[in-house]
């Protein structure tokens, strides 16, 4: 039997996440594990009028390829992945991975070299976003990989998802509305202002966020959601930090991670596990060791880790920087064939701008 929250989910997302209506193209990506999700979202995104052109493939698919391929075929960019990117009203991507570690085997420089070859799609994809001409959304469904590495049942886990979805309540869309509005007053007070300074056991770091816009995050992409963010100006960047909570990539763990800035730019990192995945993604381009967002967690019902950053970087109590691609619409000029988002514990360090406090312990304080 499908549980009830499978179809509010479903509903939630067509309607008020991509907001579909008659017309649209719609590109539905979805694993088969996901299937009773994928069939809800089917079924409401059909009856809204909705185009829907349906693409994914096994993820074993996707191992063999960065295993085999040749450079000439790491480096090809379909034409049909392109034209979805370019014309398509709407994006729904759905993560249930049944093995987070199929990469493993893979050398980084093979895995860095095939993000590159999308770095046009990337930039396309955001500055679509950004003019308001392509809505995507990425979505999480309840499966073993994840529940595993987040050291739960699968049961437990189910309920992690829907509950950090509010999808209990008798209407989640009314939730996520009105954390949009506690959203909107926090970036009401950073609007206008320049000199960020982070100071804690874990942080000592400065950049700028003069004239940069703010963004609310409240479920239009992604579901669960809960955070406000923007781009650092490119070049403004200066001091060092420690990512305790380990970042992903490409499935791996990379763990201990510390990062020094200069003038925006990362000129040392070090790693206690997965260096070299670490550096090869740093290489990926030029601008993939420059910050394309600064984001600040406010869903403080997330009150554990789970090694699923679409969950952790929301998690009340923490910021992230995306190391890569910055979002056209918080005026960011950074670009990279990456968006790479690394979470940091602020539960005791604060957060001053031009010289005010703002943010101390974990929470803001204005």
């Amino acid at each position: 039997m499908t549980d009830p929250r499978v179809t509010k989910l479903a509903k939630v997302l067509v309607h008020y996440s991509l907001e579909l209506k008659r017309g649209d193209t719609f590109e539905l990506a979805s694993p088969p594990i996901a299937m009773e999700l994928a069939l809800a979202v089917y079924e409401e995104a059909i009856k809204a009028g909705a185009h829907i052109t349906l693409t994914q493939f096994p993820e074993e698919m996707r191992t063999l390829f960065l295993k085999y391929a040749s450079n000439e075929q790491l480096d090809y960019v379909s034409p049909i992945d392109r034209m979805l990117v370019e014309t398509f009203d709407a994006f729904l991507y759905v993560f249930a991975p049944e093995n987070r570690r199929h990469l493993a085997g893979i050398p980084p420089e093979r895995i860095s070299r095939d993000q590159k070859a999308r770095t046009e799609l990337m930039k396309i994809s955001m500055e679509r976003s950004a003019r308001k001409e392509h809505r995507w959304c990425i979505t999480t469904y309840p499966n073993n990989a994840n529940a595993q590495d987040a050291d739960m049942s699968l049961a437990d886990y189910t309920e992690f998802v829907y509950g950090a979805g509010m999808l209990n309540e008798d209407d989640p869309v009314a939730f996520w509305k009105n954390e949009e509005k506690k959203q909107e007053h926090l970036i009401d007070w950073l609007k206008g202002r320049d000199r960020v300074a982070l100071k804690g056991p874990d942080v000592d770091m400065t950049f700028s966020i003069k004239d940069r816009i703010f963004l609310t995050a409240a479920g239009k992409f992604n579901f669960p959601d809960g955070e406000i963010f923007t781009a650092p100006i490119e070049e403004s960047a200066n001091g060092w930090i420690r990512y305790k909570y380990p970042a992903i990539a490409a499935g791996q763990e990379i763990q201990d991670i510390e990062l020094w800035f200069e003038d925006g730019k990362i000129v040392k990192e070090q790693a206690g596990k997965n260096q070299e995945l670490l550096t090869a993604m740093l290489n990926t381009d030029q601008g993939a060791r420059y910050l394309g967002e600064w984001g600040i967690g406010t869903n403080y019902g997330i009150q554990r880790f789970t090694k699923d950053i679409g969950f952790d970087e929301k998690i009340g109590g923490t910021i992230h920087f995306a190391a890569g691609a910055a979002y056209p619409e918080s005026g960011g000029k950074n670009e990279s064939a990456i968006h790479w988002d690394m979470l940091c514990d602020m539960n005791a360090a604060e957060i001053t701008v031009d010289g005010e406090l703002f943010y101390r312990n974990g929470k803001p304080v204005v």
